[in-house]
């Protein structure tokens, strides 16, 4: 009798917006990635991080493009980040931060602490030891 092993990951259309929208806090931080700037890809050798409060990031779709500024709130149940001095008035003249996806941010300055520090070490490593695979070398295809 053998035990077939069966793969848990659907694609189903329905199933995987089920599973966006009813994701854990937990799970929507890791959803909540923004890819880091050029200079710090090269720096840390890695593409992107979830973002967290106190990084410093810069807008790169729609109206508010190339603007700059700190992430002064990381609202998860919304989907959302919001960036200090981008606000809009409201009709009763109230003023409210506006709303951005961290997948339309680039991270260009990372708050970091000892926690950040290991992840993002742990990240780099990982891509050091998937270097090269799935790719052929003269010598594996010769054999």
């Amino acid at each position: 009798k053998s035990s077939m092993k069966f793969s848990t990951v659907t694609s189903s259309r329905r199933k995987a917006r089920k599973a966006h929208f009813s994701a854990t806090s937990v799970d929507r931080r890791k959803l909540m990635t923004a890819p880091l700037s050029k200079e710090l890809r090269t720096k840390h050798k890695i593409r992107s991080l979830p973002v967290r409060k106190d990084d410093e990031v810069r807008i790169t779709r729609g109206s508010n493009k190339d603007r700059q500024g700190k992430v002064i709130a990381v609202y998860r149940k919304k989907w959302v980040i919001h960036i200090e001095r981008i606000q809009r008035d409201k009709a009763n003249g109230a003023t409210v931060s506006v709303g951005f996806h961290p997948s339309k941010v680039e991270i260009t300055k990372l708050k970091i602490d000892k926690d950040r520090k290991a992840i993002i070490a742990r990240k780099a490593a990982s891509k050091e030891t998937e270097k090269g695979k799935g790719k052929h070398t003269e010598a594996s295809i010769s054999a």
